[in-house]
């Protein structure tokens, strides 16, 4: 089985939520881990507080969709450490909105973000991957991958994207030894949902015949938070999958995530609907 310690693992979004927690657990566990956000200042706290040497810490600031910074985030982990053995493609954000308003701008941000950077990020890792001879991709999906709901088309479709690209990339990747697998978070106490009100701010105060039910879409996330999990949740089906040599196909946590998930595939579609209220 493989072992954390002295592993390099490169995580997106690490400036917070899962990807901190990400981060915390695994250089707990003794990994070199390379930090990835946008967000310069965070990245750097979280690095002099996990080593304040810098020895086994790397912060590298970036936007994921620039090809140029996706790029810098690679060669500058290869030149401080000399390999990859992990990548957890976890930075993501969600765009709220009825179908019919969201701008096609918006839905494509969200694609690139999402879906289209990610691809592109372990487009560039795999070659280091292979020629190491292992490695392991960590995709971070959502139980919204699964289980789309009214509003959130958007966001969950990207997410049922991912679900294809790691059924397809862990086939494909088998024969070099990388693993891949997905992890499905339910609903983790996190910023997710305050960034996808600020990207979807301009869509939802406009939304016309909709309106009415965005209330009832704001009280079902309301009830969700009585049964919402905490980062490390995600963060502990992370390196379960990092240290494991036969990773699930899929993680699913918290409990709740769980028990939809298995709801979902129980059921008929209709009955299920009307059980999680995703229809009237």
């Amino acid at each position: 089985m493989p072992q954390l310690a002295g592993q390099v693992v490169i995580i997106t979004g690490a400036s917070s939520g899962i990807g901190e927690a990400t981060a915390r657990r695994l250089a707990r566990a003794g990994a070199r881990v390379v930090l990835s956000a946008r967000r310069q200042d965070r990245l750097d706290a979280l690095a002099r507080e996990l080593d304040p040497a810098g020895a086994a810490v790397l912060a590298v600031a970036g936007d994921v969709t620039s090809e140029a910074d996706r790029r810098r985030l690679v060669d500058a982990t290869l030149a401080k450490f000399g390999r990859i053995d992990g990548l957890v493609n976890n930075a993501g954000y969600g765009t709220r909105g009825p179908v019919e308003i969201v701008p096609v701008d918006a839905i494509r941000r969200n694609f690139e973000t999402n879906v289209f950077s990610l691809v592109a990020l372990t487009q560039l890792v795999l070659p280091t991957m292979r020629a190491q001879g292992g490695g392991c991709v960590v995709n971070i999906g959502s139980v919204a991958g699964r289980i789309a709901r009214p509003l959130s088309s958007v966001y969950d479709s990207t997410k049922h994207a991912l679900e294809a690209l790691t059924d397809g990339l862990r086939g494909e990747l088998r024969p070099f030894g990388v693993r891949v697998t997905l992890i499905r978070p339910g609903y983790i106490v996190t910023e997710f949902v305050q960034a996808a009100d600020a990207a979807s701010d301009g869509i939802l105060a406009n939304a016309g015949p909709y309106e009415p039910f965005l209330a009832g879409f704001r009280v079902g996330y309301q009830k969700l938070r009585r049964v919402a999990g905490v980062p490390d949740d995600i963060a502990c089906c992370v390196e379960r999958a990092l240290v494991s040599d036969n990773p699930a196909p899929r993680y699913n946590a918290p409990f709740h995530a769980k028990i939809f998930l298995l709801l979902k595939w129980l059921l008929p579609d209709r009955l299920f609907a009307h059980i999680v209220r995703l229809r009237k």
